[in-house]
């Protein structure tokens, strides 16, 4: 039977857009995927008009915003309503914790609605006990999902080990899929005479523990390497910290804080090694960034970053948080070129391999498929009907 016999899929996403950060990228890359196949009628709800609302429209995607600024919670609840009785959905896909909430109390009491939520990643804690407060949130976010979600995904192998294990989450409800980017095209080698540049990106949080990283340039320069530098990409609450031990050690020449950047491939293209200094991690959009440009990481074994990284292979694990640990391997990769593009082939390969976001969006689409009456639908034997996004 030909696809059109079949009536479309309504899948909506939950999103908040308040920020441009790793959740909103791996659902920007998702979306625009799932875009393309034919089975599925696709619809954003985003809480904030931001960056994350320009990439949707520009892309195509019906996308409505109801400004959380604007309206009280309740008022939210009952705008969202309206929308899915003029556009019943089978299916909501949310993404964090207020998301969540508002998917319940939108779907309504029958269960006629399906509830998947994607889970980015664990609490950011930071390695610290948390606040009440924050433990409180997390307790009701994983009860929400743990009862009243037909599937939670964890994008992780160790995000589902720690639901299944700590927060009574039944295991054949929380399935894994890792994130996924578009693979850009091969990036030209720097060239790898002069200066060696190290370098890192992402929010300028406690989590990130961007400190570390200071700590492992600071162990180089005492080593009297004069020709590494270090860079990182990003802005956020820890700016003021990371100034202040650049300054207490004397690493301005050395250390570079370049904020925000809107154009991530001229910032990559100019590292010879990528580094992540976290606490934790689900699967990290920077960290697939840098593999799909063929460049070798550097980070701590921890999190969802085992699941990427194959120790001596796309880079090195670090086990501990010794910042000479990090600077030793960094200083093997600066002396040993043969390997290090030994290894930024790998790398680009892992990506194309294993994280793409033509692999991420079928796995998502197959998931929707098994959990919204597929045999209604006509997806899986028709999941072939998928126009490719470039």
């Amino acid at each position: 039977m030909n696809a059109t016999a079949f009536p479309k899929m309504k899948v909506f996403h939950f999103i908040s857009g308040d920020l441009w950060a790793g959740a909103e990228t791996m659902a920007f890359n998702l979306l625009r995927r799932l875009k393309g196949y034919s089975d599925l009628d696709l619809s954003v709800i985003l809480l904030n008009e931001g960056r994350l609302a320009d990439e949707l429209r520009n892309s195509g995607l019906t996308v409505h915003v109801i400004d959380e600024r604007r309206y009280s919670f309740w008022e939210i609840v009952r705008r969202i309503r309206a929308i899915l009785r003029s556009s019943p959905p089978q299916l909501i896909h949310s993404h964090r914790y207020k998301e969540n909430i508002l998917a319940i109390l939108a779907a309504g009491p029958g269960g006629s609605i399906n509830l998947i939520a994607t889970q980015h990643g664990l609490p950011e804690f930071a390695g610290k006990k948390p606040p009440f407060a924050v433990r409180f949130k997390s307790g009701v976010n994983f009860h929400i999902l743990s009862r009243y979600f037909t599937k939670t995904v964890a994008v992780s192998g160790d995000v589902r080990n720690f639901l299944v294990n700590h927060c009574a989450f039944h295991k054949e409800n929380v399935e894994v899929i890792h994130n996924g980017i578009e693979i850009p095209n091969a990036m030209p080698p720097k060239g790898g005479i002069g200066l060696f540049v190290i370098g890192s990106s992402g929010r300028l949080f406690q989590v990130k523990d961007y400190p570390l990283m200071v700590d492992i340039a600071r162990t180089i320069a005492d080593l009297d390497e004069e020709n590494i530098r270090f860079e990182l990409a990003g802005e956020g609450p820890e700016r003021s910290t990371l100034e202040a031990l650049i300054q207490r050690y004397e690493l301005r020449n050395r250390f570079v804080l370049n904020g925000h950047q809107d154009n991530m491939d001229t910032f990559y293209q100019g590292l010879d090694l990528y580094l992540n200094t976290s606490v934790h991690e689900g699967i990290p959009m920077t960290i697939l960034e840098a593999l799909a440009r063929g460049l070798p990481v550097i980070a701590p074994a921890v999190g969802g970053i085992r699941e990427i990284i194959e120790n001596g292979v796309e880079g090195f694990l670090i086990n501990g948080r010794h910042p000479h640990d990090f600077a030793e391997k960094c200083l093997f990769l600066r002396e040993n070129k043969e390997l290090r593009e030994r290894m930024s082939k790998s790398a680009r390969y892992k990506a194309e391999q294993a994280f793409s976001a033509e692999r991420m969006a079928e796995s998502y689409f197959r998931l929707y498929c098994r959990t919204s009456l597929p045999s209604r639908f006509g997806c899986l034997n028709n999941s072939a009907s998928i126009s490719h996004v470039n």
